[in-house]
């Protein structure tokens, strides 16, 4: 599994890099990015699908 942040969606609430910090990232600006390809380690693909429902602004989407 893999995910994406569109940055101009972010309007940097945080749930994401708090729900899952192995993906996720605050970018310097206070906007999430993700760690590397955006690749999520086994075990946290839960945590991963949890943030990208959870995200007010619909800024991530998981890839193929």
């Amino acid at each position: 599994m893999r995910v994406a942040v569109d940055a101009t969606k972010c309007d940097g609430y945080g749930t994401c890099f708090d729900m899952c910090p192995s993906v996720f990232r605050s970018d310097e600006w206070g906007y999430a990015s993700v760690e590397g390809d955006g690749t999520v380690p086994a075990g946290d693909e839960g945590n991963a699908r949890r943030a990208i429902s959870l995200c007010a602004e619909q800024a991530i989407r998981e890839i193929s």
